[in-house]
């Protein structure tokens, strides 16, 4: 069973930046692919981003995300970072962070709001 734990979301302003932080914790593999996905109002979830397990991981992203925002990972800590520069109010969503392709159960995620 794995347990994940998101957080750092909140409210900022059109532009500004946030850093959100997935712990995870119980029976991973050594190895997993860790991505990060949101869910906006109405809307299904959708992938933002992923990393690979390797040291320097090779990164994946979204074409609405890209350029803005950077996923990284600190793998002595199981712990998944997304930092995300020049938000904009498309960008509000509950963010969660899973394997990918996702296979763990779900965590409560984080709320982003982004103001206009």
């Amino acid at each position: 069973q794995v347990h994940l734990v998101e957080s750092g979301g909140g409210l900022v302003p059109a532009g500004g930046s946030l850093r959100l932080s997935c712990a995870v914790s119980g029976r991973t593999s050594s190895d997993y692919v860790a991505g990060w996905f949101r869910q906006a109002p109405g809307k299904e979830r959708e992938f933002v981003s992923a990393i690979t397990w390797s040291s320097g991981g090779t990164a994946a992203y979204a074409d609405s995300v890209k350029g803005r925002f950077t996923i990284s990972r600190d793998n002595a800590q199981n712990t998944v970072y997304l930092h995300m520069n020049s938000l904009n109010p498309e960008d509000t969503a509950v963010y969660y962070c899973n394997r990918w392709p996702p296979g763990w159960d779900w965590g409560q995620g984080t709320q982003v709001t982004v103001s206009s």
